[in-house]
C-alpha cells in the first residue's frame, strides 16, 4: 500500500489528470468517473431491446498487467508535460516493499493507488474507441428489422375475414399470431452491436447470428492481446443466449423477457405484448441463498437473540418484511415468466 507521501503525490497527478481525461472519454464507460457508477452502467443495458446475444468480457488481471510502455505511449500523445510524464513513469516502476525484502514494478498500476483507477481508465479508453470506430460501423446496419412474414398473414386474415369468422376461430388465430414475432428475427439486412464497459468488466449485446457473435469475440480478444498487451479470461469471457440464458455483469443476472400473455395498451387502442425484447435485472438465487442462510440453521429456521426484547407482533412483522422483500425481487418480480423467476424459454 502507498505510504502517506505517495498518496499525496498520486492524489495531486489525479487531480491534474482527471479533469482533462474524462471529458474526453467514451460514453459508454461509467467506472471510476465523477457522477456515474454501476446503476449507469445497468441503465444503458436495460436500453438493449430485441438482443439476441450477450458477450461477456473480462480481462484477466487488468491492474496488475497494465503495459508500461503502452500507457506511457497513450500519456505521452496528449500529454506535453514532460516532468508530468516522468513523476508517472517513476510512480509505475516504483518497486514495492513485502517482508523488507524489495521487488521491481514490471507491469502494472500501483495496487491501491489513488490514481490507478483513473489510469486503467485511460489505459482502456482505446477498447472504447476500438468499438466506436471498428466493430460498431462494421456490425450495425439496417434501420429497422423487415415484419415477419407468418405474422403478417396471420393478422390480414384477423383483419379481412373478421365479420365471417366463427368465434372459436378468431381466437386460435389471435392467440397465433399472439405466439409469433411480429419482425423477421433473422432478417440479414438488420444488425445491432451495442457495448458497455464498468473498469474491466464490459458487456456486448448483439442481434445477429451466433457465428458474427463469435467473430466480434475474437476480435476484440485480438485486439487487447496484439494492441494492448492484455488477456481475456477464458472463464468468464461468455456467449450467453439472451432469451434462454443469464450473462452476468456487475452482481446482476441479466436476461431478455419473453411472455406472450404480459399485455399492455396499444396505441390503436387494442393491446399489445408488453415485455417482449425488453432487458431484465435479476437477482442471482446464489445471493438469495447466501442471505437467507443467515436465518437457517441445518434447514430449519434460526433464532435471532436481537429480537427477543420485542413484542410478538414486531418479531413477525420483522420476519415477514425481511422475506417478503427477498420473495418479491427474486419471485414475483414484474416481467417474470414463470413462477420460478426465470424467464421464458424460447419455443
Amino acid at each position: 500500500m502507498p505510504t502517506v507521501g505517495d498518496r499525496v503525490v498520486q492524489q495531486a497527478i489525479k487531480s491534474v489528470l482527471e479533469p482533462y481525461a474524462d471529458p474526453q472519454f467514451s460514453k459508454y464507460s461509467f467506472g471510476f468517473r465523477p457522477g456515474l457508477g454501476c446503476h449507469h452502467a445497468l441503465r444503458e443495458v436495460t436500453t438493449w431491446r430485441g438482443t439476441k446475444w450477450f458477450i461477456e468480457g473480462d480481462i484477466e488481471g487488468c491492474f496488475d498487467t497494465v503495459d508500461h510502455a503502452v500507457l506511457m505511449q497513450i500519456l505521452g500523445e496528449k500529454l506535453q508535460d514532460d516532468r508530468l510524464l516522468k513523476l508517472i513513469r517513476t510512480m509505475l516502476e516504483a518497486g514495492h516493499m513485502e517482508d523488507w525484502h524489495f521487488g521491481r514494478t514490471y507491469s502494472g498500476t500501483p495496487q491501491g493507488g489513488i490514481c490507478s483507477p483513473l489510469l486503467a481508465n485511460i489505459y482502456l479508453d482505446r477498447l472504447d474507441q476500438f468499438f466506436e470506430q471498428e466493430l460498431a460501423p462494421a456490425y450495425n446496419r439496417g434501420k429497422d428489422r423487415k415484419v415477419s412474414p407468418e405474422y403478417s398473414r396471420v393478422s390480414g386474415l384477423i383483419q379481412n375475414h373478421r365479420d365471417g369468422m366463427a368465434g372459436e376461430e378468431y381466437q386460435r388465430l389471435v392467440r397465433l399470431r399472439r405466439s409469433l414475432p411480429s419482425r423477421d428475427t433473422h432478417d440479414p439486412g438488420y444488425r445491432r452491436l451495442r457495448y458497455v464497459r464498468y473498469a474491466d468488466d464490459f458487456l456486448l449485446g448483439f442481434i445477429g447470428p451466433r457465428a458474427e457473435a463469435d467473430e466480434i469475440r475474437d476480435r476484440i480478444r485480438d485486439y487487447l492481446g496484439n494492441t494492448l498487451k492484455l488477456r481475456l479470461s477464458a472463464e468468464k469471457t461468455l456467449i450467453t443466449h439472451a432469451s434462454e440464458q443469464r450473462a452476468r455483469f456487475l452482481g446482476y443476472e441479466i436476461a431478455v423477457r419473453r411472455s406472450d400473455a404480459k399485455l399492455g395498451p396499444a396505441l390503436n387502442g387494442g393491446t399489445r405484448r408488453s415485455v417482449n425484447g425488453i432487458v431484465g435485472l435479476f437477482v442471482p438465487r446464489t445471493v438469495v441463498t447466501t442471505r437467507l442462510e443467515r436465518y437457517m440453521r441445518k434447514g430449519k429456521p434460526a433464532p435471532v437473540t436481537a429480537l427477543v426484547g420485542l413484542s410478538d407482533y414486531h418479531i413477525v412483522s420483522h420476519y415477514q418484511a425481511t422475506y417478503r422483500g427477498l420473495v418479491n425481487v427474486t419471485v414475483h418480480a414484474p416481467g417474470r415468466s414463470d413462477g420460478a423467476g426465470r424467464p421464458a424459454r424460447r419455443s
